[in-house]
């Protein structure tokens, strides 16, 4: 099943808990919640207070990103505001199996993140330990940027690398996908699409059963 996970990096602060309500009525599946430390990535978004708060009133599976240095040190933190899922990039840490057996241990799912420069070949040893892979399709920090077309070279060969390894992952792509482009990252073999300025900006109700028609139509293609 394709899931589609709303980034709210691109909400409006204003009315986020409203906003996250309307992703969750909408039909979103996850919520992707980027944690930025201001070091691994130059920009800093929020963290445990947020997510804690609006844990209270979401029922949504919350995908939690975090670009942070040494994310093992606050794995515990983020399962108890209410993390289901955690991805953490490989660039950001030193002992990469170690942060992933924490993040199974306390019962969640574990991602791995890698950046858009980054060889697949920091997979060989984790992959089948893993639940996803995060494949960056633009540099991580900022919202709003422009996919990059490399990056669906990536996603097939993650896939190849996958069936090869028979490893059972969830293939998540995150930057600049829109309704226009998000076919190119499904045939390439994505199943979990992160998007926020095509959700947010504008009815997000509109937005988000434009990305479920382009699902719908895809999944009945590939019967």
């Amino acid at each position: 099943m394709i899931k589609l996970a709303p980034s709210i990096l691109s909400a409006d602060f204003n009315v986020l808990g409203e906003q996250v309500k309307a992703v969750e009525k909408a039909g979103a599946e996850y919520l992707h919640i980027d944690v930025m430390d201001g070091n691994f990535v130059p920009n800093i978004s929020f963290g445990i207070p947020v997510i804690s708060s609006i844990r209270k009133t979401s029922g949504l599976v919350f995908d939690v990103h975090l670009m942070v240095n040494e994310p093992v040190r606050l794995i515990d933190d983020f399962k108890k505001a209410g993390a289901d899922i955690i991805t953490v990039h490989a660039e950001a840490c030193t002992h990469l199996h170690n942060t992933v057996y924490r993040i199974k241990e306390l019962g969640l799912k574990a991602g791995v993140s890698l950046n858009p420069a980054t060889s697949l070949k920091e997979l060989d040893y984790i992959i089948n330990d893993i639940d996803m892979v995060l494949i960056m399709s633009v540099n991580p920090g900022f919202g709003g940027q422009k996919f990059i077309p490399a990056s669906l070279k990536k996603i097939r060969d993650l896939k190849d690398k996958a069936l090869e390894a028979g490893a059972d992952i969830d293939i998540e792509v995150d930057g600049g996908i829109t309704q226009n482009n998000v076919i190119d990252v499904l045939e390439a073999g994505a199943n979990v699409i992160v998007s926020g300025t095509s959700v947010f900006e504008g009815d997000i109700y509109s937005n988000i059963n434009k990305f479920k028609e382009v699902f719908r139509n895809f999944e009945q293609k590939s019967r």
